[in-house]
């Protein structure tokens, strides 16, 4: 499905040494841009774990920095199809880690297996909803069979450690979960945590997968 017809072309920022660990497409959530300082934080450390980033943004987003306005996420057809189009701009699927925060991640989920990539990053995935256990998004984690990671929050409102712990989820997925962090990874003062620590910590675990998967 093509994106409406008033978007921006896509464009693609790409950071990072070509020659590295890999290169780990990045996905932005479903209310921040690629280069909020959260999506730069996680760049900035990956680039100096050697990683190549690259990141894009979806249709919607788009017309948000052209049009100045808000506006919801575009339908789950064109976020996936945004996804594939990216994929292919990239290079080989094969050679390609993909994902990204929250609903990008989501999104990077549904296509992986199809897309055939060497595997896939959630960085604080949507199991459900906010406020609405009841509606899991787990359907297809069960089957899927790309490598995967997914760095969680331990109080994740949209999935804490309980939430899914009662999941079905594939043997493919790999679980890092971060100290007292929410969906964001930002601990409470009182837990001793740093958002800053959650964010390195989150960094070492993509890093360290890509290092495997490669």
């Amino acid at each position: 499905m093509p994106p409406p017809a008033n978007s921006p072309p896509l464009e693609l920022l790409a950071t990072g040494p070509e020659d590295g660990v890999g290169t780990f497409v990045f996905a932005h959530g479903a209310g921040l841009p690629m280069d909020a300082p959260r999506m730069q934080a996680i760049a900035t450390g990956l680039e100096e774990a050697g990683i190549r980033v690259v990141r894009f943004e979806f249709p919607y987003m788009r017309r948000r920095r052209t049009g100045g306005k808000s506006g919801a996420p575009d339908r789950p057809a064109i976020l996936e199809a945004t996804w594939r189009e990216v994929i292919a701009q990239v290079g080989d699927p094969e050679q390609l880690v993909i994902g990204g925060r929250s609903m990008g991640g989501r999104i990077a989920s549904m296509i992986a297996d199809e897309a055939a990539v060497r595997g896939l990053v959630c960085l604080g995935y949507p199991f459900h909803p906010l406020g609405k256990p009841e509606r899991t998004r787990t359907s297809h984690l069960a089957e899927l069979r790309t490598p995967a990671l997914i760095v969680q929050g331990e109080r994740d409102a949209m999935g804490n450690r309980d939430d899914v712990a009662g999941y079905e989820l594939s043997p493919s997925i790999q679980l890092v979960w971060l100290a007292d962090g929410d969906h964001s990874f930002v601990p409470r003062k009182r837990s001793g945590v740093t958002e800053e620590e959650n964010v390195g910590a989150a960094v070492a675990a993509v890093a360290e997968f890509m290092r495997r998967a490669g």
